[in-house]
């Protein structure tokens, strides 16, 4: 019997913080080996009841933790595919894949926060619209990374003879992280790019189906299911960290194996050494334990 090899790590909201904590606490992750990746949203106000509080832009950011890192896989879990256009966010991600030696996760979604997209003026257009928008932005992405020269002539975007130069480290391309549950379109485009399909929330049983409705898709499209990590984000409570194991259990033994412990500022110190030593630690050994004939 063989089973997919748990993947830790933490994700940082870079709200109601600095700078200068969420890299004292990436460099502290970056020194657990048990601890394999590190991620930021991509928000321009905080979520939650105070949006008028400090919030860092994630891209920007996550380049300056890249540059600060050596280990950890960084990536933003996962950027909206409305805030920019997929062909600067092409050059953005080959830069930071550049920065971090090859270690980008590219995280990408159809994007959803009605409050930021009002402010801004960005336009918000309706589901099956943003969901189509995105696979054609993972086609732009992938065309633009792996093609010396790329044209293309979607129904959204458009390259003519376009070149982003220097191509991504990783090669092909950094894989794709693709965040969402919608069954009828989101699966569809993650069964299509993803590397790794991030559930957008909710209790394990949900999880459960959603990924059986992943495996539908694959089939569709003729893509090995297998090779689809299966992700999820669970709040990472530093005073109940039994609570913290349980929920990732239930999530491990539905099949997720790419975890990621949220965590709330103000980070407390040794956090992260915590949360290797009490939760990683621990459900790895049960998890390579079970897999033992």
């Amino acid at each position: 019997m063989t089973t997919q090899r748990l993947r830790f790590g933490i994700k940082t909201a870079p709200q109601h913080t600095t700078y200068d904590d969420i890299l004292r606490v990436w460099q502290e992750a970056d020194a657990f080996p048990i601890i394999e990746h590190a991620w930021v949203f991509d928000h321009f106000v905080p979520l939650g009841a105070n949006p008028a509080g400090p919030c860092l832009e994630g891209w920007t950011l996550l380049a300056a933790l890249a540059a600060r890192t050596d280990r950890l896989r960084v990536g933003v879990m996962v950027t909206g595919n409305t805030y920019r256009h997929p062909a600067v966010l092409a050059n953005m991600g080959a830069t930071v894949d550049a920065l971090s030696h090859g270690r980008l996760d590219f995280g990408i979604g159809a994007g959803w926060h009605e409050q930021e997209h009002a402010m801004y003026g960005i336009p918000l257009y309706a589901p099956g619209e943003r969901i189509r928008r995105l696979g054609e932005a993972c086609d732009v992405i992938k065309r633009l990374w792996t093609e010396p020269v790329a044209t293309y002539d979607g129904r959204y975007y458009q390259l003519a003879a376009a070149t982003c130069e220097p191509k991504t480290v990783q090669k092909p391309h950094p894989p794709f992280v693709i965040g969402g549950s919608g069954e009828q379109l989101t699966l569809r485009v993650v069964a299509r790019h993803a590397a790794i399909w991030n559930f957008a929330g909710g209790p394990v049983e949900e999880f459960q189906r959603k990924s059986t409705v992943l495996d539908e898709h694959c089939a569709a499209v003729g893509r090995d299911l297998t090779m689809i990590e299966r992700s999820v984000q669970v709040m990472a409570n530093p005073a109940d960290l039994d609570a913290v194991r349980a929920t990732l259990r239930s999530f491990i033994a539905a099949g997720a194996t790419h975890l990621i412990l949220n965590l709330v500022a103000p980070y407390p110190e040794g956090i992260v050494q915590r949360l290797a030593d009490d939760v990683a630690a621990p459900l790895r050994a049960e998890h390579e334990g079970s897999a033992q004939p």
